[in-house]
């Protein structure tokens, strides 16, 4: 048995350290108190290393990932070849590739968990701001979606357009302008502030389009990326939605409420006729599910520019209504599931009532 152990020390050595990074986050998760404390720290170095990769006008990440697909994929090659061709031992190359490969996958995973896994059990924004989620009353939901509408109608004329009428702001200035977008927000809730890099635009947003994804943070790197396939005039508010997830706030609809608030509340016309839009959308359905008389007596008038975007919007998501995007949407939801997000992909409505308790 001795023998055993110190011909595969290696891969043993490694999934002790595979071990080991799965106690931190347990440990992590125990309490808010050990989440915060765990947090504050990972969130330093990911701030610390993101200023390396952000050196890099790409988004490293999506190249990890297809370095670590085919790099998986290539070890599970050269194990075969190895059972296969030798005649001597093949049970020892069979469990130090196998336990090998298996320690790779658990050392990302269990990287990922601490790094931001943990996040999910810190304190978010509800309880670092004290503006909660609430019972929404029907008249208080009609009132703020009017005041949304308001928004629209006051920025739809500010922002280029096309010749069928639609946003046609130049994705490259929607970048450039995102370090500012969460300055005046930042002022009133301090612990939002923080300097902000450009975000990457993804290589493979297309495909990142047929899984519904508009854009990810990832712990790996630090790296906040974009889909620039989808259509462009959700693009600011979905930029301040992964620079939400840049300050450490892991909720999905907290998120979306901090990129609608920090776009409507910054100088940027687009910025704020984009978060006008994705607050319109969220309080819209709402509303018309509540009560589609009240529905039609706010939103029925519209602006055709406005409308034009919404038409667009839907028609490039339905494109991607397929199987590829079904699973990507029940994995995402056992995922948000798996780290204490009871609702799953359903929490996003959450946003709903965050927006009515702060507007």
């Amino acid at each position: 048995m001795r023998a055993f152990f110190k011909r595969h020390l290696g891969v043993h050595i490694w999934l002790l350290g595979v071990l080991a990074l799965f106690a931190l986050y347990w440990a992590g998760v125990s309490s808010p108190a050990a989440a915060n404390a765990v947090c504050a720290v990972t969130q330093r170095l990911k701030d610390g290393y993101a200023g390396l990769w952000y050196l890099f006008p790409f988004s490293v990440v999506e190249w990890f990932y297809a370095a670590f697909i085919l790099g998986s994929l290539a070890w599970l090659a050269i194990l075969l070849r190895r059972l296969l061709v030798r005649r001597e031992g093949r049970g020892h190359a069979a469990y130090g590739g196998l336990l090998g490969l298996a320690c790779l996958f658990l050392t990302a995973y269990g990287f990922y968990c601490v790094m931001w896994g943990v996040n999910y059990y810190a304190d978010g924004f509800q309880v670092k701001s004290g503006v909660y989620a609430r019972p929404v009353a029907v008249e208080e939901l009609e009132r703020v979606t009017a005041r949304f509408v308001r928004g629209l109608e006051e920025t739809a004329d500010q922002v280029a357009r096309d010749g069928d009428g639609l946003f046609a702001v130049d994705r490259e200035d929607i970048f450039e302008a995102s370090p500012e977008i969460y300055e005046n927000l930042s002022r009133e809730f301090p612990f939002l502030a923080r300097r902000d890099r450009v975000p990457k635009k993804m290589f493979f947003s297309r495909l990142f389009s047929a899984m519904n994804f508009t854009g990810f943070y990832s712990p790996y790197t630090g790296e906040s990326s974009l889909n620039v396939d989808s259509p462009a005039c959700l693009q600011p508010a979905n930029i301040a939605h992964e620079l939400a997830h840049q300050r450490g706030i892991a909720s999905e609809q907290e998120c979306n409420f901090l990129a609608i608030a920090a776009a409507t509340s910054s100088e940027d016309p687009v910025y704020q006729y984009s978060g006008y839009l994705m607050g319109y959308i969220h309080l819209s359905n709402a509303l018309y599910r509540a009560d589609p008389a009240r529905w039609e007596r706010t939103c029925g008038d519209l602006p055709e520019t406005v409308r034009a975007d919404l038409r667009y919007h839907s028609a490039y998501w339905d494109q991607f209504e397929g199987l590829t995007a079904k699973v990507s949407k029940a994995v995402y939801d056992s995922a948000l599931k798996s780290y204490g997000q009871a609702d799953g992909i359903q929490s996003y409505g959450t946003v709903v009532d965050l927006l009515t308790a702060y507007y």
